[in-house]
């Protein structure tokens, strides 16, 4: 089945007129390696995609720090003063805007020497806004709307910031990061590009066993809580149907949930995926009522002891298997 494919103009133009790097300098000339941790160049990550893009790229060079810590639900976090003090402290600042609306705030009004926002290194696009229309469209991966309870989780006109499920789209982000820790630290750029191209080739690889692992499968369709797997199920030709949309924390409507039961029986869906870090009682109800079985497809927004691998490329794997299992590759 075809995927259709949603790219606002916005979203185009935005990244676009952003460039492929937002470097925002403020005073001050002192090379930004010479104050960091024990001569370490201070990265601050927003929630752990980036963090793990910092800390893979910089290896021994940085001195990585998360504003959101494990076990922590992402969308929600609110920042405390002291956080948003060493914002203005750090070298370097890594962020995906539009996920963490008190992050994207902190860092306006922080002044940090370099500021690199990944939703500026990918193409964003537009998943999820089809929850509850007439006329359901299968071929749209994902349900929900992404304005819930005055959070507006999308980067650019309600596009979708989770590009860092998709290793394609993560592996564009994670060169943009490479160059930006090279200007901020050019003595040692020959180590950061060394550790970038070594990253982008193990997320070649990982794209390669998704292609691969769900070439063949009896069906396509898989129902998720969170609308986070808009990129994922583009990139391999699945149909997402969320039972929220982007926002993790909104509450499904009964029409959608009736649609969904529907689209089960149509699309032969074994399986309803709920995560680690936001409830599963919608999906586990959904499931009862249906007859169908339930596993957890983890969105990445934080690694703890209930994940299901120790960083982003075990947990991906893990997704890997679970959807093979759900989907019925052969």
């Amino acid at each position: 089945m075809n995927v259709r494919r949603l790219i606002p103009s916005t979203a185009v133009a935005g990244a676009a007129a952003l460039g492929l790097l937002t470097l925002s300098a403020c005073s001050g000339t002192s090379d930004a390696a010479d104050k960091g941790s024990g001569g370490k160049l201070d990265v601050v990550a927003s929630f752990y995609p980036m963090q793990y893009l910092a800390e893979q790229i910089g290896g021994g060079h940085v001195a990585v720090d998360t504003l959101t810590k494990p076990g922590v639900e992402p969308h929600d976090l609110e920042l405390k003063p002291k956080q948003i003090g060493e914002l203005g402290e750090a070298d370097v600042v890594l962020y995906l805007k539009g996920i963490q609306p008190a992050v994207d705030d902190a860092i306006a009004q922080a002044g940090v020497q370099h500021t690199v926002d990944a939703a500026t290194l990918t193409t964003l696009e537009k998943h999820g806004d089809e929850v509850g229309h007439e006329g359901h469209d299968h071929g749209a991966e994902e349900a929900g709307g992404e304005d819930h309870a005055g959070h507006d989780h999308g980067s650019e006109a309600g596009t979708d910031p989770h590009i860092w499920l998709d290793p394609v789209k993560y592996a564009e982000v994670a060169k943009g990061v490479g160059a930006a820790f090279e200007k901020a630290d050019p003595a040692h750029a020959a180590d950061y590009k060394k550790n970038t191209d070594a990253l982008v080739k193990k997320l070649g690889e990982l794209n390669t066993q998704f292609e691969t692992g769900l070439k063949n499968t009896a069906g396509r369709t898989f129902i998720t809580t969170h609308s986070a797997f808009g990129y994922l199920a583009e990139r391999y030709h699945l149909e997402q149907e969320g039972i929220t949309g982007i926002d993790p924390e909104s509450e499904p409507s009964p029409a959608r949930i009736k649609e969904l039961q529907d689209i089960a029986k149509k699309d032969k869906v074994t399986t309803v995926f709920f995560e680690t870090l936001a409830s599963d009682k919608t999906a586990k109800t959904l499931a009862a009522d249906t007859g169908l079985k339930t596993d957890v497809l983890d969105p990445l927004e934080g690694i703890t002891d209930k994940s299901k691998g120790a960083d982003y490329i075990e947990v991906m794997r893990s997704n890997l298997a679970a959807l093979q299992k759900a989907l019925g590759a052969k």
